[in-house]
């Protein structure tokens, strides 16, 4: 297969490959799209939809560890583990412990911190050049708690956070209830987070991206699996189930699936591994919430969406082979009913489950190493860190200053 007049391959077309797709084309780069899939249908379409810029911690802290057991006991909680494959997943795991240590988790934070202060306004910009200002809304948020004990915590997290320049407002429980009135009175008190935003429709901003992207002249490869990658002297050959490829560059950014050809294209054996989350979509409920509200206590997520209500927010560490436990998805109901007043409808539920992928720092991998652009990692804030990420890449491609200091997301930290 010829695609000779291509400057760069993009392997791995969700929300992170298509935000880099249409930055680059609409530069004048000439970019060609591979999916092994269609483009966005993976955990593009089915996370959270929340633009989270609050969440500026790592993905796990040593406060959580004595949690972790009740967790993984309770059926309806937001932690499972596949036991048979914890052998596998423990060289990532014990990373990640090593990461809770006062030093790499205060990096790790501040990193955290400078990708997710410029991602609101790349949004919104991004949202008003492309035209998706209408399912793109900046209305903020909510963090709810239910348990008296979780108050001090909820006032803790609020002034740690509004120190560091989170903005947030501490809600009472009467002002959280005028703001919010489905939610049930057992909720006590909330954060409300101003900068933050949501997406209404995920599937209406992926097709309009991938509008955009061809009507710039970006070609894509659906169901073009990348099965093998070889750096040689004039490039860089794919090997695809739709033939062979030879790319002048290559961008990778398949996500959860990114670690294999990681190694292949840079030698560098990266510490990944794939959250996999599930959601559970209320096609009758598209009108209860004004604003996505995440319970503290219960660890998950409501999100108002144009199709419905989205309930979103068990990890499950299983692999990317194991087949999905819908069990998970469909448990979300019984957390998000005891937070309203009255019964949510199910009619016409649909389950979900995909991939995140977390490194074993919680950073993302935005780098370049010769002919390889490296876009992948993002862990629950790939909706959040896309446009970001798609503009730290072009900063790259066109040997441009950075706006924010690259160093934290090389690959070389894991050399």
């Amino acid at each position: 297969m010829t695609t000779s007049n291509v400057d760069l391959h993009i392997i791995g077309g969700g929300i992170i490959g298509l935000a880099a797709a249409v930055t680059l084309q609409a530069r004048g780069v000439q970019v060609a799209l591979l999916d092994a899939h269609e483009v966005g249908q993976g955990a593009s379409l089915g996370n959270a939809g929340h633009i989270a810029t609050e969440q500026v911690f790592p993905i796990a802290d040593a406060s959580m560890l004595r949690h972790i057991p009740a967790m993984l006991l309770n059926p309806t909680g937001p932690l499972r583990l596949d036991w048979r494959y914890l052998p596998r997943l423990m060289p990532w795991a014990m990373q990640l412990l090593l990461n809770m240590r006062p030093e790499p988790f205060a990096r790790i934070h501040q990193a955290l911190l400078s990708l997710n202060q410029s991602s609101l306004q790349a949004w919104q910009d991004f949202a008003t050049q492309w035209q998706l200002n209408e399912w793109v809304q900046v209305n903020g948020s909510l963090l709810t708690v239910e348990k008296q004990s979780s108050i001090a915590l909820l006032n803790t997290h609020a002034k740690r956070l509004n120190d560091i320049g989170v903005t947030n407002e501490l809600l009472t429980q009467d002002a959280l209830l005028a703001r919010e009135p489905a939610l049930q009175d057992n909720q006590l008190a909330a954060l409300f987070f101003p900068d933050t935003g949501h997406i209404t429709n995920l599937k209406a901003v992926i097709k309009q991206l991938n509008h955009t992207f061809r009507q710039l002249g970006g070609q894509v490869f659906e169901h073009c699996r990348v099965l093998d990658a070889t750096v040689n002297s004039s490039g860089i050959h794919l090997t695809t189930s739709q033939g062979d490829m030879n790319a002048a560059k290559v961008m990778l950014s398949a996500g959860a699936h990114s670690k294999t050809l990681a190694k292949q294209l840079t030698g560098v054996n990266v510490p990944l591994d794939t959250e996999r989350g599930y959601h559970l979509m209320l096609p009758q409920e598209s009108t209860r919430l004004q604003v996505p509200v995440s319970s503290m206590d219960r660890r998950f997520i409501m999100t108002p969406m144009e199709d419905g209500l989205r309930l979103a927010g068990t990890v499950e560490y299983a692999g990317l082979d194991a087949p999905p436990n819908m069990q998970q998805a469909t448990m979300l109901l019984q957390q998000a009913q005891p937070m309203l007043k009255t019964p949510l409808n199910a009619t016409d539920s649909v389950s979900w489950m995909g991939f995140r992928p977390s490194t074993a720092d919680s950073l993302p991998i935005i780098d370049k190493v010769d002919r390889v652009f490296l876009n992948f990692g993002h862990q629950h804030l790939g909706l959040t860190q896309a446009v970001v990420s798609a503009q730290m890449i072009a900063e790259y491609y066109f040997d441009e200053d950075h706006t924010i200091d690259p160093k934290p997301y090389q690959l070389a930290r894991f050399k």
